[in-house]
């Protein structure tokens, strides 16, 4: 019972919902279909949730990108961040690594899992988004999408 109480702990702070039961009996979620005792150990978070606290809490950020006030502020507001709001890019990464972003004081304003390489994003840093692909010749849309950046508070 210990092992299964740690593994509902797990996917409770995954964003993920538990029900243990009997599962040497026939057909375990039939019988609690028809009232069978069970414990259901309730998500902690939403799914959405844990993902961006992993993303701002277990991941080791390889680079920066610096971006103006008015990117800032856009995600602040729950943006994606777009090239033309971006700066500066510091340090080597490569697509899907997370990043740190910081405004143009220097403070930490988010972190993210950036859609292109650090070679890519020096290229596109500063470009309208209807530029990357000429620039590119490919797109990957903004440089980190909403879904894949948690906000700093």
């Amino acid at each position: 019972m210990a092992t299964k109480i740690a593994a509902a702990r797990i996917a409770r702070a995954a964003g993920c919902a538990t029900l243990i039961t009997l599962g040497s009996r026939p057909h375990p979620l039939k019988a609690i279909e028809d009232g069978a005792k069970a414990t259901l150990i309730e998500a902690g978070a939403s799914p959405a949730a844990a993902y961006k606290a992993w993303i701002a809490g277990s991941l080791a950020p390889q680079g920066w990108l610096s971006v103006d006030a008015g990117a800032a502020a856009a995600l602040a507001r729950g943006k994606s961040l777009l090239a033309a709001g971006v700066r500066a890019v510091e340090g080597p990464f490569d697509k899907g690594d997370a990043v740190r972003v910081r405004d143009e004081t220097g403070r930490e304003v988010a972190r993210g899992l950036i859609r292109y390489d650090s070679a890519d994003a020096h290229r596109i840093a500063g470009l309208r988004s209807d530029a990357i692909e000429a620039e590119l010749g490919f797109t990957e849309g903004p440089m980190i999408h909403a879904d894949d950046l948690a906000v700093a508070d």
